[in-house]
């Protein structure tokens, strides 16, 4: 009976704690959200299953935690690979930030700039929507958070998950799990928690405004504009060279026509191999023990209010264009400057169907869509920018 006792005290029965047993139910929720609703299930699914792994309970001595980096937490020193767990390497291309810069890549690969060039003041909207991440930054600092991790946890208003991880991870690495968690969560809820917002501040009218058909983009338009874009945001904004190099990058294998299977296996196989890597190791970091505290609920809190916030600049700054502008924009286009891509472009096209199932905005909510993915990457460079700086 001793035998069986000493055990029962090394299984994951007799190690459980409550938290564990909380965020296990918590990834169980993920899955079937995923599942069930189809919300965001290319990130909520792997997210999910990561964290029933990383709440299962072992003995300290079997080093199987994402935590477990063989006893070397400076990143300047040499890691023991021999006493690092596999888990841990997984989560190290979260940590270093490797897996963010190859998310970019792909979603360059796929991007079609195409609808933002042909009407350029639709790039307004996407810059607007920054408004939260640097509202929340000043929110954050009210609650006592020092600059590093405000600038972190601000990032999660741009709606774009692996911006957020690469700031955290070279500001607040400490906070990087819940950040990412949020930062993954709020993007999959962009269904629930725009469409309200969106019609709060909207009339019937302005949800009815159809838009004009855009313009055609020249090839040469489109492949200038991936070196120009480039060079003109990260000398604005240095910080943000990894991020944008590899997605204007990953344009440019797409619209040179000479690098086609470059391009093919940036935009399938390559970004498909990393989601899955990225979500799942950001689900393990979430051990209750490490994830369940007062700062990860206040961080849950301020970056809904980023979001929602974010989501209401894009649309009240179109409302200031209609004061200025001949030819009227949707208003509802400015939620989507948020860089859920392609989710808000779909949530902007589904609420501007409600009113009128024949308005077909899908394709110019794309432009603030993606201009919302340089503007949150802009954003994140400008605050590494001042934050290391001062």
């Amino acid at each position: 009976m001793d035998g069986l006792a000493k055990f029962f005290e090394t299984t994951g029965f007799g190690l459980m704690e409550p938290g564990n047993a909380v965020m296990i139910v918590i990834g169980m929720v993920f899955i079937g959200l995923a599942i069930v609703k189809d919300y965001e299930p290319l990130l909520l699914l792997p997210i999910g299953f990561g964290m029933i792994v990383g709440n299962i309970p072992f003995l300290e001595s079997m080093s199987l935690s994402v935590y477990d980096d063989g006893g070397i937490s400076d990143v300047d020193q040499p890691t023991n690979l021999m006493n690092m767990s596999v888990l841990s390497m997984l989560y190290a291309g979260v940590k270093y930030g490797l897996f963010p810069p190859l998310i970019f890549l792909g979603i360059g690969a796929m991007t079609d700039f195409s609808t933002m060039l042909s009407n350029p003041k639709l790039v307004l909207l996407g810059a607007a929507a920054q408004v939260g991440v640097f509202l929340t930054v000043l929110g954050a600092l009210f609650l006592g958070f020092d600059a590093n991790d405000a600038g972190a946890i601000g990032i999660i208003g741009g709606a774009d998950g692996p911006t957020a991880i690469f700031l955290s991870s070279r500001l607040a690495p400490d906070l990087l799990g819940p950040i990412a968690i949020a930062a993954y969560s709020y993007m999959a809820l962009v269904p629930v928690i725009q469409p309200p917002i969106m019609k709060l501040l909207t009339s019937r009218k302005e949800r009815l405004i159809r838009m004009p058909a855009p313009r055609e983009v020249s090839k040469r338009e489109r492949i200038i504009f991936p070196i120009a874009a480039f060079l003109i945001c990260t000398l604005i904004a240095p910080g943000a060279l990894v991020l944008l190099g590899m997605l204007f990058f990953g344009n440019l294998l797409k619209e040179s026509g000479v690098t086609e299977r470059l391009a093919q296996t940036a935009r399938t196989a390559m970004i498909d191999i990393v989601t899955i890597l990225l979500g799942f190791a950001v689900g393990a970091s979430t051990q209750a023990q490490e994830f369940l505290q007062e700062t990860s609920l206040l961080i849950f809190a301020l970056g809904a209010t980023s979001f929602a916030i974010a989501t209401a600049g894009g649309v009240l700054f179109a409302k200031f264009l209609n004061l200025f502008l001949k030819d009227k924009i949707n208003p509802l286009l400015g939620a989507a400057g948020v860089s859920a891509v392609p989710d808000s472009a779909r949530v902007v096209q589904m609420v501007g169907q409600q009113e009128d199932p024949q308005n077909v905005l899908l394709m110019h909510a794309m432009a603030p869509n993606v201009a919302g993915v340089i503007g949150s990457a802009v954003a994140a460079g400008v605050l590494w920018s001042i934050l290391v700086g001062s």
